[in-house]
């Protein structure tokens, strides 16, 4: 059988996000919180420093196949049981400090966190550059009339340039979140009380000089793990609490439902009869040569709707000190998570950069009901008799000329863009 290579889910096909989340780096990541864990225990004495050498050389260079490892897990429900056992037949002088003390939730939560830590790096650099070019356009566009659409309908004259500046501010929230996020190492053992870590191996006397393990070593050793592995250092092992994993759900679903906000203004604006907006992208379709449909906003569309349902499913309450089906069911809705949202980030890179803009066609559709689209203006000077007889009236409005231009009632629409624009360039 073949790998998943996103057939049934293009918005993440062949980007940064599949190769940070396949199942080769998530197999990577377990290997490397293994090596992490030995060279850790080396640096406060607890296993051999030779041990941990040849633990960090193999985890390197240790080939495995992962569909071989997932069937080998069925039978003990998760994949880091068969990976230990591998590794340790790799390194028969080693074998007894390889995974000393530790879980497989150790291994396999840390890993995740260590995908997810790098996912989160290109979803943050991929919306740098949209926000950078979103700000260029609420530049650009800053008095651009076009008509504000409340209910699918037109409403007052806004700008398109305000309507690029709360695609940015959206996005600014997005990142923001994602850049506070402190993704936490896992080290606990069996039961998230560090027990095997503060017990002293062996019946012989230790050298002297020599640490010895006890409960201040094995809290310090959750610590140095942590250093060693690149995640931060949580105050206590979180097997069964499972804020570290919501949390991030929450954030992705937030990004996600950021990057979407632009890609549906664009299907709108983009439909034949609007011509706002055009994509870069060729959007053919298979039955109608003459088409140009919005592909690249269709396809982040299609993550900002997955990665809510997949995050429901994130960080479930499980059952005492490690949860029987909660924990196993994170695994898979995680990945899809990071790996739409990285997916639908560099999609809408794309899509913003290559973004045609046809500011002729916004003031000709803000212009399309007569004089109309300025009733709330109207209101503000008409009776109430007086407006229901013009609106009421075919075709457009007649009179009150001074009151009818779009560009004239824009509030304070260019000023909101500024404020915006501020906030952006003052963040780092």
């Amino acid at each position: 059988m073949g790998s998943d290579g996103g057939l049934l889910a293009p918005v993440w096909a062949g980007t940064r996000a599949e190769a940070i989340t396949s199942d080769v780096a998530w197999l990577r990541a377990m290997l490397e919180a293994e090596a992490a864990l030995a060279r850790a225990q080396a640096r406060l004495e607890l296993i051999p420093s030779e041990a941990a050498a040849a633990i960090d050389r193999t985890a390197a260079t240790l080939v495995l196949d992962p569909a071989d490892l997932a069937r080998r897990a069925r039978q003990s429900a998760n994949p880091v049981v068969p990976l230990v056992a591998d590794l340790r037949r790799a390194l028969p002088g080693a074998a007894s400090s390889v995974h000393r003390g530790a879980t497989s939730q150790d291994i396999l939560d840390s890993a995740a966190m260590l995908v997810a830590t790098r996912a989160i790096r290109g979803i943050v650099g991929d919306l740098s550059a949209i926000m950078r070019d979103l700000s260029e356009l609420a530049e650009r566009h800053r008095d651009t009339v076009m008509a504000a659409r409340t209910l699918g309908q037109q409403a007052v004259p806004t700008t398109f340039g305000l309507k690029a500046a709360g695609w940015l501010a959206g996005l600014m929230r997005a990142r923001a979140r994602l850049r506070e996020l402190r993704l936490p190492a896992q080290l606990g053992g069996a039961a998230g009380t560090l027990a095997a870590f503060a017990e002293p191996a062996g019946t012989s006397s230790p050298p002297s000089g020599a640490r010895v393990a006890d409960a201040g070593t094995a809290l310090l050793l959750a610590e140095v793990f942590a250093e060693e592995i690149g995640l931060a250092a949580p105050p206590m092992p979180w097997h069964a609490e499972r804020s570290p994993v919501t949390e991030l759900g929450a954030a992705l679903t937030g990004t996600a439902r950021a990057l979407g906000k632009p890609a549906t203004d664009i299907v709108l604006m983009a439909q034949t009869e609007v011509g706002e907006v055009a994509e870069s992208s060729a959007g053919s379709s298979s039955a109608m040569p003459q088409k140009r449909n919005p592909a690249l906003s269709v396809l982040v569309r299609s993550a900002a709707f997955q990665v809510p349902a997949y995050a429901q499913v994130l960080g479930q309450v499980g059952e005492h000190e490690r949860a029987a089906g909660a924990w196993q069911a994170e695994w898979l809705p995680l990945r899809e998570a990071l790996r739409l949202t990285g997916g639908a980030a560099e999609t809408a890179a794309e899509l913003v950069a290559g973004l045609r803009v046809f500011p002729d066609r916004m003031r000709a559709n803000a212009e399309l009901t007569g004089g109309r689209l300025l009733a709330e203006r109207l209101a503000a000077h008409l009776d109430r008799t007086a407006l229901e007889e013009a609106l009421s009236a075919d075709g457009p409005l007649e009179g009150h000329a001074e009151l009818l231009d779009p560009g004239a009632y824009l509030g304070a629409a260019p000023e909101l863009v500024d404020r915006i624009l501020a906030t952006y360039r003052e963040q780092p």
